[in-house]
C-alpha cells in the first residue's frame, strides 16, 4: 500500500462538520470531508461532478501542533443601512499543523501529488480565508498508514518543538478497520459536494497516540522532568 502525506499548516485553520447557521464551529484536527475537498479542488473537480476514486482513500490524521481554539464574530447590514442581519459567531484552530495521511493505489497517489504542487482551484484550510502556509505535499511513499503517522518526522514548528519535552506523544485519529474497536464515529464521510443535495455519512474512527523524539529539546536544555527521583532509590 502506498499513502500520500501533507502538512497542513497556517495561520487559521477550521474544519466543521456539524456547523450550522449563526454558529460555525471546528473540529480539532482536518475531517476527512474537509482534505477530500481539498484534493479535489486541487485536481480542479466542480462541487457538482462526482468525487469518484476519491471517495475509496483511507484516512488518517496527526496532530503535530494542535494550537488554539479562536472565536470570531461577523455582523452585516443591508445595503440602505436598515436591516441587520444576525450575528454569527465562527471559530478556528490558530497556529495549528496537521500530517495527513490518504492511503489508496499508487497511480491515483501520484496523481494527487501533482495536482497538490499545480493546483487547478485555490487551495485552503477548512474556509476560503484560511490560506495554507508552504508547500502542502510531503510526497507518496510505500507505507503504510500506521506506519506513516507513527515514524514520521515532527512537524511542530520550531518555536513549538523547543518548549516541549525530549518526547512527546501525539494524537492520532484514523479511519477504522472492520473488526477494530471503533472510538467513535463522525458524520465527515463525503458523497457529494453538490450544493442542491450535499450529503455526507457517519464514519468511524478509532484514536491512537504515537511517541516522537523532539530532537530540539536538548539544545534548549530542556530535561525529562520525573518526579520520583526526589525520592531516591
Amino acid at each position: 500500500m502506498s499513502v500520500l502525506l501533507m502538512r497542513l499548516a497556517g495561520p487559521l485553520q477550521s474544519w466543521g462538520s456539524s456547523s450550522r447557521f449563526a454558529r460555525r464551529g471546528t473540529e480539532i484536527a482536518p475531517t476527512k470531508s474537509g482534505v477530500i475537498g481539498l484534493l479535489a479542488a486541487a485536481r480542479g473537480v466542480r462541487r457538482t461532478e462526482p468525487l469518484t476514486d476519491l471517495l475509496g482513500l483511507e484516512f488518517g490524521v496527526r496532530l503535530d501542533q494542535p494550537g488554539q481554539i479562536l472565536r470570531d464574530f461577523q455582523t452585516a447590514r443591508s445595503l440602505d443601512g436598515r436591516h441587520s442581519a444576525p450575528l454569527t459567531y465562527r471559530f478556528y484552530l490558530s497556529d495549528a499543523a496537521f500530517l495527513v495521511a490518504v492511503g489508496g493505489e499508487r497511480d491515483l497517489l501520484d496523481g494527487l501529488a501533482e495536482a497538490l504542487d499545480r493546483p487547478r482551484f485555490p487551495l485552503y484550510l477548512g474556509r476560503r480565508s484560511c490560506p495554507p502556509v508552504g508547500p502542502i505535499s510531503l510526497g507518496v511513499h510505500d507505507l503504510t498508514l500506521d506506519e506513516a503517522l507513527t515514524d514520521w518526522p515532527w512537524l511542530a514548528a520550531e518555536w513549538y518543538r523547543r518548549r516541549a519535552a525530549r518526547w512527546v506523544r501525539l494524537e492520532i485519529i484514523r479511519d477504522a478497520r472492520p473488526g477494530e474497536p471503533v472510538t467513535e464515529t463522525v458524520p465527515d464521510e463525503p458523497v457529494s459536494f453538490d450544493p442542491a443535495h450535499r450529503e455526507h455519512t457517519w464514519r468511524s474512527v478509532l484514536r491512537r497516540h504515537a511517541d516522537i523524539t523532539n530532537d530540539l529539546a536538548e539544545r534548549a536544555g530542556v530535561a525529562e522532568h520525573d518526579p520520583l527521583s526526589l525520592l531516591g532509590g
